[in-house]
């Protein structure tokens, strides 16, 4: 038995190097999306530096281990089998949780997973001890609920105390330095500096070295005995150092993001790595403990008090695990996209609306706008004129591409570090993802970046987030409950099969996230389009950017449309609901798409010469809706055809299956050549294009004759839905035909000088 124990450990450090991977996926937003949002540097130098603390983090995370041993359940009464139930169940949750946020680009907390799956897991065993005690044990002494409550406390907290701060302090910020930072930044960005640099050494260094396992007790008295002086030389030191920066012409706000950035990897490193390898070493050292008793008992009578003692991990664990995240951060595709969810949340343009709205959002942003306008009208004017002009948006300085300033990034990356420091010196596990994600939310919010367009979406998505960070807690304790009660009924065969429906969920979650990146491929092109449009100062290079992106996506929808209408109408021939289900989705994923490109028209047309802008904006607008209409005409097909099949109706005729089976072929290769045509600009053939749509259109008017004709012989006797069926795709089809000939047309327009 002792050896199977041995697998099952070896087992948990395994899960554990999966979790490592994809809680650095979710967690690297909390370090990265400052430096990223800002552009402080290249997006090498920005891993370079994060991966550096990181590594210096791990170094330094003894300390936090103890949450893991007994922070949550009092090890004295649990045997060494019932310890590897709860670690066992911890981590299948957790790798299978974690990855599921990660797929869906939200930041989630690998602080509250833990402490919620250590929940779960523990009141389930408890249960069951409590349940065959026979009275000897009670319920509320097998649970650390002083502790837990402590633990749970501090991480919601943070979530207020990290908006609040962020908000204040930003707020504060941009009234010294305003947007256009650079004047202000002679004068105070040496003091900045200094105050920023030695907060980042105090509570990332001095706080965290206490509970390194390389510190001798001689170390911290030392330490304790100077504090104050070295502070104050730091402060001194960098504060000059800072200023004659400045005066050199080199950006201080660069030099603390970097530092902030280093700051919150350590910080993430030195009170998140518990959540990952915490657990596994609970068995290791359990393992180990039971070990050394020689065979004198059984891990079914082996009661675990050892672990009340504080951890000692060893140093090549530690180093282990920081290798492993620092590899993860820079392979991993997840860890992009959470950062772009905080990005594009704190963003000082407008948003790409990814969350839509929603009531609560709605309700929030009428009431505060109705509360700034009653408190505005008792400032006085000239207190709020200058207020205004310290926020005067239009003086902004952006480095290449950025979504925020430099001063904001400073601002959250200095205090998501010294609130997280604070938290880890005191041995609270707050959260860095709340802390870290609410004070870029705050901060947004005190820079005006929600404003009248894009505050409804950006509360809906800041409500997401942290909505999902709730159902983090409940599906924590909820599936780690469960997950602990099979194992503990079942045994060896439970835990079998909670392993492979792990390798299930996470192999299912690949897959599915592999969809979403091809969606997300195409908002990334459209964002490119905007971006390059955005940056062109020349007409004509505007005009020439434009129709490139107009030619694209139309040589593609009609490339697609072709596809999927053939997809359509045959899986309706097959009879097969599934395929068309998919078709179906694929649709409405491509109108959700087509909205989003006319983006590009609005910001086109601002860019392009006035005596050219109306016209060339006007087909292009004419043209995104005929394409639209396209989509919307095969969706109608659809729809009517998946509702026809999943009721189980009768199936299409054979003089039906016939009649579209001979025309599927040319339909779609109309489609083909028009996309074609497209894409070559080759208009001097479409006169025949239009030709042709009109003998395919006179094709359906006659199948549409027989189709009545044979209803009247029929009297009544034949399938009415199927005969309505058919008319409807014979009426689509039409339709299909009709717009695609006017987009050929106002292509042309848009395209030709």
């Amino acid at each position: 038995m002792e050896t199977f124990y041995l697998f099952l450990v070896i087992f948990i450090f395994i899960l554990a190097i999966f979790d490592l991977n994809v809680g650095v996926s979710n967690d690297a937003s909390n370090f990265l999306n400052s430096a990223i949002g800002s552009k402080a540097a290249s997006f090498r130098t920005s891993m370079i530096v994060a991966a550096i603390g990181i590594f210096v983090g791990a170094a330094l995370s003894n300390g936090m281990m103890d949450v893991a041993r007994h922070g949550v359940f009092q090890p004295q009464y649990f045997y060494f089998n019932e310890i590897m139930f709860i670690l066992l169940a911890v981590m299948l949750t957790d790798v299978v949780l974690l990855d599921v946020f990660n797929s869906l680009g939200m930041p989630t907390s690998t602080t509250v997973s833990l402490v919620f799956e250590l929940l779960g897991a523990t009141v389930a065993i408890a249960l069951m001890k409590v349940a065959h005690s026979s009275g000897e044990l009670e319920f509320i002494n097998l649970i650390n609920t002083d502790k837990a409550f402590t633990m749970i406390l501090a991480i919601f907290l943070s979530v207020a105390i990290a908006f609040i701060f962020g908000a204040v302090v930003q707020y504060f910020s941009r009234l010294i330095f305003t947007f256009n930072y650079r004047k202000p930044l002679k004068y105070f960005g040496g003091l900045f500096g200094g105050i920023a640099t030695t907060s980042i050494i105090y509570f990332m260094l001095i706080k965290g070295l206490k509970g390194s396992s390389f510190m001798t007790p001689e170390i911290k008295a030392y330490i304790d005995a100077y504090t104050g002086l070295f502070l104050l030389g730091s402060f001194v030191f960098f504060t000059v150092l800072m200023q004659v920066l400045t005066w050199l012409k080199v950006n201080v706000l660069k030099i603390v993001v970097l530092l902030g950035t280093f700051a919150l990897a350590l910080a993430f490193a030195g009170n998140d790595l518990v959540n990952f390898l915490g657990v596994p070493l609970v068995g290791y050292s359990s393992y180990m403990d039971l070990m050394a008793q020689g065979g004198t008992t059984t891990p079914e009578t082996f009661l675990m008090t050892s672990l009340l003692e504080s951890a000692k991990t060893p140093w090549y664990f530690l180093i282990g695990a920081g290798a492993i995240m620092v590899i993860s951060l820079f392979t991993s595709k997840k860890a992009q996209n959470v950062i772009k969810t905080s990005v594009d949340l704190a963003s000082q343009a407008q948003g790409n609306d990814n969350f839509g709205t929603s009531p609560v959002a709605r309700v929030l942003v009428r009431k505060a706008s109705n509360i700034s306008s009653s408190l505005l009208s008792v400032v006085p004017v000239t207190t709020k004129n200058w207020i205004d002009s310290r926020f005067n948006h239009t003086e902004i300085i952006l480095e290449n591409k950025a979504s925020f300033d430099l001063v904001r990034a400073a601002v959250n990356v200095v205090l998501s570090g010294l609130l997280i420091a604070i938290g880890t010196s005191l041995k609270l596990p707050l959260s860095t993802t709340y802390v870290a994600f609410m004070v870029a939310m705050g901060t947004s919010l005190a820079d005006r970046a929600w404003g009248r367009e894009s505050a409804v979406y950006r509360i809906t998505g800041v409500l997401s987030v942290i909505g999902g960070w709730f159902i983090t807690a409940g599906a924590a304790f909820s599936i780690a409950f469960i997950v602990a009660l099979l194992i503990y009924w079942g045994g060896i065969p439970a835990m079998a099969a909670m392993v492979a429906l792990a390798a299930y969920s996470l192999i299912r979650s690949q897959m599915a996230y592999r969809k979403k990146m091809k969606k997300e491929a195409l908002k990334a092109e459209v964002n490119e389009t905007v971006a390059q449009l955005s940056q062109t100062t020349n007409s004509r290079e505007a005009l020439a950017l434009f129709r490139k992106h107009s030619r694209e996506e139309n040589q593609a929808l009609l490339t697609f449309a072709a596809e999927n209408l053939d997809k359509a109408v045959n899986d309706v021939i097959d009879w097969n609901l599934k395929d068309l289900r998919q078709v179906w989705n694929d649709l409405q994923e491509k109108k959700i798409h087509l909205k989003q490109i006319k983006r590009v028209g609005t910001l086109g047309v601002t860019q392009i010469e006035n005596d050219i802008a109306v016209d060339k904006g006007l087909y292009y607008y004419q043209g995104n809706d005929f394409a639209s209409e396209v989509i919307y005409s095969i969706l109608r097909l659809s729809e009517p055809a998946k509702e026809h099949i999943d009721n189980n109706f009768n199936p299409l005729s054979e003089e039906e299956v016939h009649d579209l089976k001979k025309f599927m072929p040319q339909i779609t290769a109309f489609l083909h050549n028009c996309a074609g045509m497209i894409r070559e600009r080759e208009y001097f053939n479409l006169p025949n294009l239009v030709s042709e749509s009109g003998m395919l259109n006179n094709k359906l008017i006659q199948y549409k004759k027989g189709e009545l004709k044979r209803i009247q012989m029929d009297n009544g006797a034949s399938s009415t839905k199927t005969s309505l069926l058919y008319l409807t795709i014979l009426h689509e089809m039409q339709n299909v035909l009709m717009f695609t000939t006017n987009l050929i047309k106002v292509s042309r327009k848009f395209q030709m000088e």
